[in-house]
């Protein structure tokens, strides 16, 4: 029983960090997948309005996937700042103080 309290309290990543980081890839992976699905195509013989309307919409899908990007990069970020981030019980941290010479 004693083994199994020890090991419990052995904790390799920080979860909340951990479960923040993996939604965010798991939503920027979707975004990526639902953007990519629909990418705006143009015809011959458009009209200067539908053209406008076509660049428009490139221009809008390509922030989208930009965010996207950003967004599985960020929590990409955050998986890997779990695995460090954890606080190291029985330590305690020293301070060090400078003297002025």
């Amino acid at each position: 029983m004693m083994e199994f309290n020890k090991f419990q309290r052995m904790v390799l990543v920080n979860k909340k960090i951990l479960a923040g980081g993996m939604s965010m890839v798991i939503v920027g992976l979707i975004l990526t997948i639902n953007i990519n699905a629909t990418v705006p195509v143009g015809q011959a013989g458009m009209t200067d309005e539908e053209k406008l309307d076509l660049m428009l919409a490139e221009q809008e899908n390509e922030d989208y996937n930009t965010l996207a990007g950003i967004l599985f990069g960020l929590g990409f970020l955050l998986v890997l700042i779990s695995f460090g981030a954890r606080r190291k019980k029985g330590k305690p941290t020293k301070k060090v103080e400078k003297k002025a010479e």
